[in-house]
């Protein structure tokens, strides 16, 4: 939502960030995603993408929410092509650079409502969205226990 002197302010200062640790960053080579968010990020960002290894490591899916916490996952998928494979996207938030991101991830996410309110809002709807969708897999029943198995082709 910034506009106008703030947002020129905004990227200003995240040029200037980039140009500062430019060198720092290329130089750590195949870890430059790493060093990117260790120069450019702040402990919040390094504890979700931390989190979301983890929870990689212990096979726990995953619910991004919002365009910081994709921004953070993003970072592993600069590692690792795989490395969100456990993630869904909880929805695209209303900030366009979080649209861009999730196209560059080729991450589709659950809802699209054009929400931009924080605390996990998008990600509390999407786990309502979620758990439909679970209850419904688990309540249908299959052609057969329904009686309709080879009435199809018929």
């Amino acid at each position: 939502g910034v506009v106008g002197a703030a947002l020129r302010r905004k990227r200003a200062v995240v040029a200037a960030a980039l140009e500062l640790h430019r060198a720092g960053i290329a130089a750590a080579r195949e870890a430059a995603p790493l060093q990117a968010l260790c120069a450019l990020g702040g402990r919040e960002l390094a504890a979700i993408a931390g989190a979301v290894l983890e929870a990689r490591l212990r096979c726990v899916p995953v619910l991004l929410d919002g365009f910081a916490g994709t921004a953070s996952a993003a970072v592993l998928a600069a590692v690792r092509a795989d490395a969100l494979a456990h993630c869904f996207v909880a929805h695209r938030s209303a900030e366009p650079a979080h649209g861009r991101l999730l196209r560059h991830l080729e991450m589709l996410p659950l809802l699209d409502l054009g929400m931009r309110l924080g605390e996990a809002s998008g990600a509390a709807l999407a786990v309502g969205l979620l758990r439909c969708a679970v209850e419904c897999h688990a309540g249908m029943a299959t052609f057969a226990e329904a009686a309709v198995a080879g009435k199809l082709g018929e």
